[in-house]
């Protein structure tokens, strides 16, 4: 079986990414790092040449036609990039994928039907997919859609660039 890319297909309950409301006033970093992660997400042009690159870059020698499914390439994504952002152990990330009432509707999962439980050695062995080299790659592509958005020519910090696209 192939590793999913996205879910097209919404289910009860569930609400598009594109939708989901976010604290305007929260002073967290947790409603920060979803909304640059929705701006990917709405954005088709970012989110096609980051899956591209997601997809070519996860075990590419594995045969993704075989075996048990992995996590979708966007959870795998929307996951590593809170680790690093929010600087957190596995222990934190389980929590937050299976507690956290807007990370797990960023992760495509409805309010009050969906009870999907993310097990600790399946988020390890997903987020540790996401290599320092494929997280340069993504980078770029995240820093090269900040220029445009900013449409400024300014070298910008390695940190990650989330933060840019989320204001």
């Amino acid at each position: 079986m192939a590793r999913v890319v996205e879910t097209l297909q919404m289910e009860i309950g569930q609400v598009d990414i594109g939708q989901i409301q976010f604290d305007s006033k929260s002073r967290d970093d947790i409603p920060r790092v979803l909304r640059g992660l929705q701006y990917i997400y709405v954005h088709r042009p970012i989110r096609e040449k980051i899956f591209e690159v997601l997809e070519n870059d996860i075990a590419p020698h594995v045969d993704k036609k075989n075996g048990r499914p992995g996590l979708a390439l966007w959870k795998i994504l929307v996951l590593g990039v809170l680790r690093l952002d929010l600087n957190c152990d596995y222990d934190r990330l389980h929590e937050l994928a299976n507690k956290h009432e807007t990370v797990r509707q960023m992760l495509g999962h409805a309010d009050f039907f969906d009870k999907h439980y993310y097990n600790l050695q399946t988020i390890k062995d997903n987020v540790s997919l996401l290599t320092p080299k494929l997280l340069e790659k993504i980078n770029q592509i995240v820093v090269d859609a900040g220029h445009l958005l900013l449409k400024k020519k300014r070298k910008l910090t390695p940190a990650w660039a989330v933060r840019l696209l989320c204001s």
